[in-house]
């Protein structure tokens, strides 16, 4: 097994929100990039949300986030992790992220959004004072998903 690593956060000082997923998918590994898997539903969030084509582009991604001051990361750091389930990941050796220097570096997030249950849980254990907020995954993988919440995260940007 070998031992990936997340992406960098997209994140620049006008941020004002914090997407925290749990671990890049094989998909978005292969892609280098956050939500990799068409099937996931951020990306048609985003575009429906704020009524913009985003596009495939991973540069046109990056700008789009910080144009709306959205910041994104994942909670695990790195992790043995062979395929893209989130109990790969606690079955195998994992590191977590350093959220608070992230947090301290830029003061204007103001809100965190855990992307799913495990980015939310893993969150809570190792960061337990933090202010954290649950949203329903978006991966392909969450059948029951709802949309409200996620609009209503997107709308605390102001």
């Amino acid at each position: 097994m070998d031992n990936f690593v997340c992406f960098e956060p997209v994140v620049d000082k006008n941020s004002k929100i914090l997407i925290l997923g749990s671990f890049p998918s094989v998909k978005s590994r292969g892609i280098n990039f956050y939500y990799g898997n068409k099937q996931n539903k951020i990306w048609k969030i985003f575009e429906n949300f704020f009524k913009e084509n985003i596009g495939e582009n991973i540069e046109n991604k990056k700008a789009f986030l910080l144009s709306h001051k959205i910041a994104m990361w994942d909670i695990v750091k790195s992790s043995n992790i062979k395929g893209s389930s989130d109990s790969d990941i606690l079955k195998n050796n994992y590191e977590i992220n350093d959220i608070l220097k992230l947090l301290k570096k830029y003061p204007n997030i103001k809100n965190i959004y855990c992307n799913g249950k495990l980015s939310y849980n893993l969150t809570l254990k190792y960061f337990p004072n933090l202010k954290i907020n649950y949203l329903p995954s978006t991966s392909p993988a969450n059948v029951s998903f709802k949309l409200e919440p996620w609009n209503k995260a997107l709308e605390s940007i102001g």
